[in-house]
C-alpha cells in the first residue's frame, strides 16, 4: 500500500501520485482540513497551557511548539512532498525530531502522536507507517513517563489505543475508496459499453437499411428495366423481315439500356462497406484473415465474375454468420470458406473441425451463425436459409456431435447476369 493509492485518508496532503490522478473529493478535503485545524489546535493548545500556567519551559514549549507549527506548514505547501514517498517520509522525519522536542519540555507533546498516526499512515507504505504508528506510540508513552512520576496503564493504553484506532480507521477508510473506484470504473465502462452499443446498433440499422433499398431496386427497378429491355429485343426480331427499324423501339432500348446501367449504379453505391474496396473473394479473404481462434483458409474455384450486389451481399453475411458461430461456439482448431463459380450458379461453403451439433435439434430462432452448437441452441439457421431462399438458392447443413460442421450455399445467377457480365479476376 503506497502512498499513491488512495488519495483521502486522513492526511495533510495528497498522495504522491494525486496531481496526476482526479482532484480530493469533498469528503476528503474535509478530511484534510479537520487534521490540519487538529494538528494545529494541539499545537496551540500546548503551547496557551504552557503560558497560562507560567511553567519553567514555558518559552521553550511555546518555540517548540512554533518550529512543529513551522514544519507542518512547510511539508503541507512543499509540492515534493505531495509527489515523492522519501519526500514525504523526509518531512515525516522533520516532523518526528521537532515532537521529539516538545516531548522533551512538555509532556501535552503526547497529544500530537494522534493526527502524526494518519500522517504516517498516509504517507509511508503500509508495514512502514505501521511500525512508524508503533514507534510514535512508544515515544509519546516514554515522553509522559519522563514527566510523571506516576505509571498509570493509562499511560500504556491512550498511545497504543490511539494507534489502533488510526489504523483501524485508515485502513477501513482505503477500503471504502477502493470499493468506490471498482464502481467508478464500472459505471464508466457500463457507459462506454452502451455508447459503443448504440454506435453499433445504429451502424447496423444504416447497413440494414442500405441492404434493403439495394435489395428493393435490383429486385424492382432493376428487374423491370431488364425486362423491357428483352421485351424491346423481341419487339425488334418479331419485325418482318425487311421492314424498316423503328426508331421509337431503339430508342426505348437505349433509354432502358442507360436506366438499367444507373440502376446498377445505384445498387453498387449502397454496396456494404466490406465491398466497396474489392470483389467478393477479396472480401472474404480479409474476413477470414481477421477471425480471432481458429485458423480460417479461403480458397476460389473457377473462374471469377462480378456478382450481382444483392448476392454478394447475401454471401457475405451468411460467412460472416457462420464463421462468428465458429469463433464462439464450435471450439474448431481449423475452417476453410471455399467460394466456387461455375456456369450458372455460384456456391459457398464453410467447414470447420469443431464440436458439431444435431441440426435437426437447432431452435428456429434467430442467432449468430450457423457453425457448431451453442449454449441457448440458437444457431441462426432461419436468417441464413432466408437469405439463400430470397435469392432462389439453396442452403444445407451437414453436421454430427463432434463430427464438425459444413454449411453449403448455391445460389443460381439470373439468365441477364450471365448474358451481360465477363470473367473477372479474383483480387
Amino acid at each position: 500500500m503506497t502512498a499513491a493509492a488512495p488519495p483521502a485518508p486522513p492526511g495533510a496532503c495528497a498522495p504522491p501520485a494525486a496531481p496526476a490522478a482526479r482532484s480530493l473529493t469533498p469528503v476528503s478535503k474535509v478530511l484534510k482540513l479537520c487534521l490540519h485545524a487538529l494538528f494545529l489546535g494541539l499545537l496551540a493548545l500546548a503551547a496557551g497551557r504552557a503560558a497560562a500556567d507560567s511553567a519553567p519551559r514555558a518559552g521553550w514549549v511555546v518555540a517548540a511548539c512554533a518550529l512543529l507549527a513551522a514544519v507542518y506548514a512547510a511539508g503541507v505547501r512543499a509540492p515534493a512532498v505531495h509527489r515523492s514517498q522519501r519526500a514525504g517520509a523526509l518531512w515525516l522525519a522533520g516532523l518526528g525530531a521537532a515532537w521529539a522536542g516538545l516531548l522533551a519540555v512538555s509532556p501535552d507533546g503526547l497529544w500530537i502522536a494522534f493526527p502524526l498516526y494518519f500522517l504516517e499512515l498516509h504517507l509511508l507504505r503500509l508495514r512502514w507507517g505501521v511500525a512508524a504508528v508503533a514507534v510514535t506510540a512508544c515515544a509519546a508513552i516514554g515522553g509522559f513517563l519522563a514527566h510523571s512520576s506516576a505509571v498509570t496503564p493509562g499511560a500504556f493504553l491512550g498511545p497504543l489505543l490511539g494507534g489502533a484506532v488510526a489504523v483501524a480507521t485508515v485502513l477501513g477508510y482505503q477500503a471504502l475508496y477502493r470499493e468506490s473506484e471498482r464502481r467508478r470504473e464500472l459505471i464508466e465502462e457500463l457507459i462506454t459499453t452502451r455508447a459503443e452499443l448504440a454506435a453499433a446498433e445504429r451502424g447496423a440499422g444504416i447497413l440494414a437499411e442500405r441492404e434493403r433499398l439495394a435489395r428493393e431496386i435490383h429486385d424492382t427497378l432493376a428487374q423491370g428495366l431488364s425486362s423491357i429491355q428483352l421485351l424491346l429485343r423481341a419487339a425488334e426480331r418479331a419485325l418482318p423481315e425487311g421492314a424498316p427499324a423503328l426508331p421509337h423501339i431503339a430508342r426505348a432500348r437505349e433509354a432502358a439500356q442507360d436506366n438499367l446501367a444507373e440502376a446498377r449504379r445505384f445498387v453498387r453505391a449502397l454496396t456494404p462497406p466490406d465491398l466497396e474496396h474489392g470483389s467478393l473473394a477479396a472480401a472474404l479473404e480479409r474476413l477470414c484473415a481477421g477471425v480471432p481462434g481458429p485458423r480460417v483458409r479461403f480458397s476460389l474455384s473457377g473462374r471469377p465474375r462480378v456478382l450481382p450486389t444483392p448476392y454478394e451481399v447475401a454471401l457475405l453475411r451468411i460467412a460472416q454468420s457462420a464463421l462468428a458461430n465458429v469463433v464462439r461456439h464450435a471450439r474448431a482448431e481449423r475452417a476453410e470458406i471455399t467460394l466456387t463459380f461455375m456456369d450458372a450458379s455460384v456456391t459457398l461453403d464453410i467447414v470447420d473441425d469443431g464440436d458439431g451439433f444435431d441440426p435437426s435439434s437447432a431452435a428456429p430462432g434467430p442467432g449468430p451463425g450457423a457453425g457448431s452448437g451453442s449454449a441457448d441452441g440458437g444457431f441462426g439457421l432461419p436468417a441464413m436459409r432466408s437469405r439463400a431462399e430470397t435469392l432462389g438458392g439453396l442452403f444445407t447443413v451437414e453436421s454430427d456431435p463432434g463430427q464438425g460442421t459444413a454449411v453449403a450455399v448455391t445460389l443460381p445467377l439470373p439468365l441477364e447476369h450471365l448474358e451481360h457480365t465477363e470473367p473477372v479476376e479474383a483480387l
